[in-house]
């Protein structure tokens, strides 16, 4: 039976000191409750943001997300010497024209403020298309002269419409990566090919409050008073994470052919730049006074041709600390205890490539061949899942 690359799943241990690298909307760390056990709990959409980060500074490619779209047309115009309260005009106009709907900002005052719209929806496109917007605006400079407003206009932003839709649905490597939800322009949305899950402890953890004081250095040279300028407690915890994420090789295939048939190369690029930017990268919350910068102690990759396969399920019942303290020398164990027995259940032929890289475990049998680094971890696993064409 041919079995053909279909998922690439990556596995992640990896301990991280004294941070809250993921608040809620109270500033508290952020917890799951699995196995009657509480975790601390990183969402995928915080690390997937620093995923993409990391992505698009290691690619030089990057992608815009925003509701002030027309704010970065003006910006462009400005930049190519038109007159400012123009480009402002012509921006509104351009956030208006496509088939997005829209309102116009509103100030503190809540009262509208002239020429400037924000877009329902965020718009999502490659950086360099904000010049094709602005290429647009160009284009019909005539038409874009009269104040924007949101009322009693002349609707001259009606004529773009086709053309600011046109460039709305381009993409780059971010975007067919990643995917693009975006309902209101036809053909537009791109179905994710990378698929995160939350972060989360393999262990049972508490959330410490740590009480802090700013000093005030007047205050504390005059020596007329007693007490800080500032005082106030904020919310940290540690822990040992278990990170998983796949790649879905078909959808990747099928975004790639849908634009404008990307090389097998680039896909190659873009698929193992993932995987590195998915092992190197970190939430930035709090980073200033916890420095949490860790490194993965264990990086497992699989390709599969059947399904992707999380091992989460290895922490179900949580990891017990070492006789001498420490959950990641047990952590690791259960992800190699695990891959054995997920994948003798599932049929071993169906994992094509396996291999990992760590820090100094070197007896694990069931995680494929070790390799020496990251980079030869992941060129490794792409070259299972993407072989180069033949010479």
């Amino acid at each position: 039976m041919d079995l053909k690359p279909r998922f690439i799943d990556i596995h992640v241990v990896q301990p991280v000191p004294y941070a809250n690298l993921n608040r809620d909307d109270t500033n508290s760390v952020k917890t799951m409750l699995y196995g009657d056990a509480l975790r601390t709990r990183i969402s995928s959409q915080s690390w997937k943001r620093a995923i993409r980060e990391h992505f698009q500074d290691a690619l030089g490619d990057s992608a815009l997300r925003t509701r002030r779209i027309g704010e970065r047309v003006a910006e462009v115009l400005s930049d190519r010497g038109w007159d400012k309260a123009l480009a402002e005009r012509a921006g509104a106009h351009v956030a208006a024209g496509s088939s997005i709907k829209w309102e116009v900002a509103k100030g503190k005052d809540k009262q509208p403020i002239t020429n400037k719209v924000l877009t329902n929806a965020l718009v999502y496109l490659p950086e360099d298309a904000v010049e094709e917007l602005a290429d647009i605006a160009e284009a019909h400079k005539d038409a874009l002269t009269t104040d924007f407003t949101g009322k009693g206009r002349t609707k001259p932003e009606s004529a773009l419409k086709g053309k600011v839709d046109k460039v709305f649905r381009k993409r780059n490597g971010v975007i067919n990566l990643f995917g693009r939800m975006l309902a209101e322009v036809d053909h537009a949305g791109v179905d994710g090919a990378v698929q995160v899950a939350h972060a989360f402890t393999t262990h049972t953890t508490e959330v410490e409050l740590d009480y802090f004081a700013a000093v005030d250095d007047v205050t504390a040279t005059k020596g007329d008073e007693t007490g800080s300028g500032h005082m106030g407690t904020a919310e940290f915890s540690t822990g040992t994470f278990y990170r998983f994420a796949t790649v879905d090789l078909k959808e990747f295939s099928k975004n790639l052919s849908d634009d404008n048939d990307i090389g097998l190369e680039a896909a190659r690029e873009l698929a193992g730049q993932f995987l590195l930017s998915f092992i190197e990268s970190l939430p930035q919350a709090k980073k200033n006074s916890t420095a949490p910068h860790s490194l993965p102690h264990l990086v497992h990759v699989a390709v599969r041709s059947d399904r992707p396969l999380s091992f989460a399920a290895a922490f179900e019942e949580p990891v017990r600390s070492a006789e001498r303290g420490g959950y990641v020398g047990r952590s690791v164990a259960a992800i190699d205890a695990y891959s054995k027995a997920a994948n003798t259940l599932l049929g071993s032929e169906r994992v094509l490539h396996a291999a990992h890289a760590s820090l100094h475990f070197d007896k694990l049998e069931h995680l494929g061949e070790r390799r020496t680094s990251f980079d030869t971890l992941v060129t490794a696993s792409i070259d299972a899942a993407l072989p180069e064409a033949p010479q």
